[in-house]
């Protein structure tokens, strides 16, 4: 049999293409998995009951069936034990609130006031959300040091307490004592250089009422040792699944309970004001 010279390759192109065939199968095992298989599940099945949960609607209510109404200021410190859930690791309700923020799915508003008047900008959230600092850095081409300005995400672990603004009052149509939360807002700790504790300054509101749907769709990890469970974070808050203490109630001086009393009598205060609440309700069945 013969070729024909004109369909022979050259040498040095034969031996290219032979060298090709030898390292190419090195280059496709050097790659990861990852670069081509898809994440497998970490479960038994897809989890969409919590993430495409509806918050039902709150049913309406006359202003001529409140009969009596008494707004409250009350503070979750997360370091309780039936808190805990607020600091689960892998989905702490700061870092919720926070990516819902970002996100633009939440409106976030300035602690100028509780009254939600002032909605925060993004550039106003930013500021909140993120710690700048400066730092210096050596430049390897010339050895000096440079001022460099970094951008961190705040420490979610910062924030152990959060601020719940809420209303109670008697419902005449149901001859029931209702209550309704308006606000959250976390509060942050700012620590000195030596980790002392400076003081604690909140971060931002959040109009509970606006952000049920988004709080809806993200569960709630709770002490019922069940995974299952599809507790959501609209749940835990419309159950009152917390632990808390009132610092303010709607009063003629509009003054919190630190501003006319201290220690121990500061928590004997709130806890007269909760047990009030409950007396209410007694008098107006008893009535």
């Amino acid at each position: 049999m013969r070729f024909n010279n004109q369909l022979l390759l050259p040498a040095w192109q034969r031996t290219t293409l032979l060298w090709a065939f030898l390292i190419a199968p090195l280059f496709l095992a050097a790659q990861s998995p990852d670069d081509y298989a898809e994440i497998p599940l970490d479960d038994i099945t897809q989890r969409n009951v919590v993430s495409e949960k509806m918050p039902l609607a709150y049913a309406p209510i006359r202003e001529a069936d409140i009969a009596w109404e008494k707004r409250m200021w009350r503070v979750i410190d997360v370091r309780e034990k039936q808190n805990l859930p607020f600091i689960y690791p892998e989905a702490p309700l700061f870092q919720i609130l926070a990516n819902g923020i970002a996100q633009g799915k939440i409106p976030a508003y300035s602690t100028e006031d509780d009254k939600f008047t002032k909605r925060l900008s993004n550039v106003e959230v930013d500021a909140q959300l993120h710690k700048t600092d400066s730092i210096l850095v050596t430049d390897f081409e010339t050895g000096e040091d440079i001022l460099r300005i970094v951008k961190n995400d705040i420490n979610w672990e910062n924030v152990q307490r959060f601020r719940v603004k809420e209303i109670w009052f008697w419902d005449a149509a149901t001859s029931s004592l209702r209550v309704r939360i308006l606000g959250i807002a976390p509060l942050i700790t700012d620590l000195d250089e030596n980790g002392n504790f400076r003081f604690e300054r909140p971060l931002f509101w959040v109009h509970y009422p606006s952000a049920r749907e988004y709080l809806a769709g993200h569960k709630a990890y709770t002490h019922a040792d069940n995974p299952a469970a599809n507790i959501t974070w609209e749940d835990l808050f419309e159950m009152r699944y917390f632990a808390s203490h009132v610092i303010k109630e709607s009063n003629l001086y509009d003054r919190k309970i630190e501003e006319y009393l201290s220690g121990v009598d500061m928590l004997t205060e709130s806890g007269k004001i909760s047990d009030d609440l409950f007396a209410r309700e007694h008098d107006m069945w008893t009535w």
